[in-house]
This record gives C-alpha cells, structure tokens and sequence, in this order.
C-alpha cells in the first residue's frame, strides 16, 4: 500500500514512536488495553484488533481466541512480531500493514473489533467505524479504548488549556464521545451500549458499540 496524502505523516510519526512507545505507553495503558481486551473477546474468538502498534495487549488474550492485527505502521509491526515470536502468541493468526479506513478483509468476518487509543488519531474517524461495523459480525462490538474529552466543565477547560501537551503524545481532547455516538446514531445499526471511565482517574474510557443482529 503507498502513502496517501494523509496517512504519510501519520507513518512517519510512528517510525519515530516505534523505538520508544512501549516505554512510554506500556504501563500506562495496560488497565484500558486489558479491559479492550475482556470486553472484545467476550463477544467470540475471533477479534480484530486495529492500530495494534506494536503489540503491547497482544498478550492479554486467551489462547483460545483468534487475533488478526493490522496497523499502518510497518515499523510498529515489526516489533509486534518479535513479540508473538518471543512469546510464542498463538493466537496471533496475521499482523498486516492495512489503513484502518480501507480494510481488505470480507464483510461479517470478525465477532469483535477493537481499537485502543488510536481512533482520536484516524484523520477520517467515522470511515474507520463504518470499516469496523463492515467487518463486524451481527451481534459483535466495536470495542474503543480512549482518551475522549470532556465535553463542558472545568476538567474541560483544563483539557483546552493542556491540548498541545496531549496533542504531542497523540491524544486529543477536542475529539468528544459524543461524536463516535453521532455516528453510531447514523449508521441506524449500531447501538452504543457502554461508555465507562478507566485507569487513571476516567482519563481513558471504555465505549461499546453493538452491531445489531
């Protein structure tokens, strides 16, 4: 796949990241990416998992479940890779470099899609959810784990004041739930069933949403 003239920066970005982002996100992360996790296999085996980066919640599944990473970055995947074969992850079925937004897989393939901390990032948010519904099997969740603002409010306007700081490490306070739940409102198929505050302090959040059977 080449670059577009919106994914290029986005791959060079996470070149640089590549070397450093699980130092930075790891333990950071890890009570949302475990609760992704839990939530998308609770729906069946077979889970997408989009913007796996590299691979820190690849781990966290049971060997019974059937995981299909892909992400933009080949940087990113090729240090998930060496930790499927460190680890011996088999349950990692493929990691594919694929932009989230043009997914190559078949329609109804997957029980449940998941997307951790990336979809704030996606220059096309609601082209990347329709892919995730396209892909989802009637009665699947679309499983997000993110930092998504808070829409008035005193927290909210110390998230105005703190965006350039969260912009630098790639989460964005402009980008509110209420936008993903529009969505879902337009789609007349899909059902936000749970928004939920995370580790640290509701900084991240747990949203479902339902694809109706």
């Amino acid at each position: 796949m080449t670059d577009g003239p919106t994914t290029a920066p986005m791959r060079k970005a996470y070149a640089r990241w590549a070397p450093i982002y699980d130092l930075v996100y790891d333990k950071l992360t890890e009570p949302a990416a475990r609760a992704a996790v839990a939530a998308a296999v609770a729906c069946g085996p077979r889970v997408l998992e989009a913007g796996v980066g590299t691979g820190l919640s690849l781990g966290y599944y049971p060997k019974t479940a059937e995981v299909y990473g892909v992400d933009l970055s080949e940087d990113m995947l090729r240090r998930a890779q060496e930790k499927v074969e460190k680890r011996g992850l088999t349950h990692v079925k493929s990691l594919q470099v694929m932009d989230v937004t043009h997914l190559s897989f078949p329609d109804e393939m997957f029980d449940a899609v998941t997307a951790q901390f990336i979809i704030t990032l996606v220059p096309n948010p609601e082209a990347a959810l329709s892919e995730f519904a396209r892909v989802l099997k009637p009665g699947g969740e679309i499983v997000l784990a993110n930092h998504f603002g808070q829409p008035t409010g005193p927290i909210a306007a110390l998230e105005e004041i703190a965006s350039p700081v969260a912009k630098a490490i790639g989460w964005s306070s402009a980008f509110k739930a209420s936008r993903v739940e529009a969505w879902a409102r337009s789609t007349g198929r899909m059902e936000v069933v749970e928004l939920k505050s995370l580790f640290p302090a509701g900084f991240f959040k747990l949203m479902r949403i339902r694809k109706r059977a």
